[in-house]
């Protein structure tokens, strides 16, 4: 098994690693590089922004979609809650129109992520070494696959139950319910986007790990004080502040949290490793037999050196 890992790596530094390596261009040469890829980015995000402002109407209403109704994961389809039907104000002119642009831009720029991951690996590559290469390359994509996952983990269960209590609370209290389209798009977009961030928490403390900043040891030391913070971090990246939502977020962010402990003990700088980086630039210690035949060549002067490595003071017997 291992014979064929080492195969393995072999053959990518050959026919993937090796050919990315830097060509040593001048400065002049990697800003036209880093110009024509980010105007090849900006390319694409236009091309898919048009099409995304074309279907704004239907990304609205998706987006409308977890107000009034709850998601059966066993099932995979949306079924109706008991909320009435509640409508939607826009409160100045241009309002609707600037919502479907941000709703189409932000759907551009999460549809273009692959494009912008794919360009700046190309762009940054040529200067990472082949081992740097290996850990980059699947972090930059699993990280990228999170993301995915936290937005879609905000719009499918996060949201409804988020939605239906806040609503039902206000309905409960006499009030009723007009909802401004700018204040629903721009809670559920940051909402979506806050979880997004929060699932990659487990990756970031890998990293530290793998870097040795951190270890599983000492994550464990500060789990009461990441409970304190994932509630202080939520209190201030919630749209509103009640205790609910505030609970909702934290608490998945802590469960990250405990699983970037148990990722970090996994991946984390092993001290075998540490030992083996720093063995290659410490001076071994002489041994105390070696150290006598010196000190006695040099005359037999016993000092604080000797002493430290218990080498017997030599003198008159």
């Amino acid at each position: 098994m291992e014979k064929k890992r080492s195969q393995m790596f072999e053959w990518l530094e050959e026919k993937v690693f090796k050919p990315l390596e830097d060509k040593k261009m001048p400065i002049m040469e990697h800003l036209h590089e880093l110009q024509w890829r980010l105007t090849r980015t900006v390319i694409v995000m236009a091309g898919i922004f048009v099409v995304t402002f074309f279907y704004a109407d239907t990304l609205v209403n998706w987006i409308r979609v977890p107000l009034q109704n709850y998601f059966i994961p066993g099932s995979l389809e949306w079924i109706p809650s008991d909320l009435p039907k509640i409508p939607f104000v826009f409160l100045s002119p241009a309002e609707a129109l600037f919502q479907n642009i941000k709703v189409a831009a932000l759907f551009a720029l999460v549809l273009a992520t692959p494009q912008i991951l794919w360009e700046t690996w190309q762009f940054v590559v040529p200067g990472l070494h082949v081992q740097e290469r290996r850990f980059t390359g699947p972090f930059v994509a699993i990280s990228w696959i999170a993301f995915y996952l936290g937005l879609a983990f905000a719009f499918f269960i996060v949201l409804p139950f988020a939605l239906h209590f806040l609503i039902s609370y206000g309905l409960n209290a006499g009030f009723i319910a007009q909802i401004s389209i700018a204040n629903y798009v721009g809670f559920t977009l940051w909402f979506m986007m806050v979880f997004g961030m929060i699932f990659e928490v487990p990756l970031v403390l890998t990293l530290m790990a793998k870097l040795g900043w951190v270890d599983a040891p000492l994550l464990k030391k500060y789990r009461k004080w990441a409970f304190l913070g994932s509630f202080l971090f939520a209190a201030i990246l919630t749209p509103t502040p009640d205790p609910f939502n505030q609970c909702i977020m934290a608490l998945p962010m802590y469960f990250f949290y405990e699983v970037g402990i148990i990722s970090a003990r996994i991946f984390g700088k092993k001290k075998n490793e540490e030992a083996e980086a720093t063995g290659s630039t410490s001076v071994p210690a002489m041994s105390p037999a070696r150290m006598k035949p010196a000190a006695q060549a040099a005359g037999g002067v016993g000092g604080a050196d000797d002493e430290y490595v218990n080498v017997p003071e030599s003198g008159p017997r």
